[in-house]
């Protein structure tokens, strides 16, 4: 196969991002298969010592990309956002966004439901630009914050987040696998619609 002439176009007509770009778009199904790979590595690399190894070994990439492909057939429905980021012209992160949950019901916040990049591509910039695409979706659905959940002791995730401009509210959920409590924090950030909106009322 020759390496001249166009590039193949990724899913909904985007061409591949080249070298050194990165590019988010909106996720389609030919995407769960690499979405799936993101997720489970991203679970193993940020988890390692927080999670029982045991569950993280037994995650099934094939299950996963299932999962994921019924997810994002409810997504329009249940006004979920799932974007992939593209790095050296393959996925290389994903992330989601939706209404806030909260006992049963949903809130006019917004909620970053899952962030993940592929663990060689974490320092690139990579989760950098999903989260600034993620916080304008939120900001033009009119969502007046956007909170999110953290393992507590992921201090590595909880640096990220705070340099994206999000703080601990003071929220905390308990959280088990495999018998093992590893409880979450919530982290917030109110939108710039928020803001101006508040600094007109005075």
């Amino acid at each position: 196969m020759s390496t001249h002439g166009t590039p193949p176009r990724a899913p909904g007509g985007h061409r591949p991002a080249g070298p050194g770009r990165i590019l988010v778009r909106e996720m389609a199904d030919a995407d769960c298969e690499a979405v799936a790979a993101v997720r489970v590595g991203g679970w193993r690399y940020a988890y390692a010592g927080l999670m029982p190894r045991s569950y993280l070994d037994a995650m099934d990439e094939a299950e996963d990309a299932e999962r994921c492909r019924a997810h994002l057939a409810a997504a329009g429905a249940a006004g979920v956002v799932h974007l992939v980021a593209e790095h050296d012209g393959g996925v290389a992160g994903w992330g989601c966004y939706g209404p806030y949950r909260e006992e049963g019901t949903t809130t006019a916040d917004g909620e970053v439901y899952a962030l993940y990049v592929r663990p060689e591509r974490i320092g690139t910039g990579v989760g950098r630009a999903l989260m600034n695409a993620l916080l304008a979706r939120a900001e033009s659905d009119g969502r007046p914050a956007l909170l999110l959940w953290v393992l507590r002791e992921n201090a590595r995730a909880r640096r990220f987040y705070e340099k994206a401009g999000f703080l601990p509210d003071g929220a905390e959920e308990p959280f088990e696998v495999d018998g093992v409590e590893v409880p979450e924090v919530r982290y917030g950030r109110r939108l710039s619609a928020a803001e101006a909106a508040a600094d007109r009322r005075g």
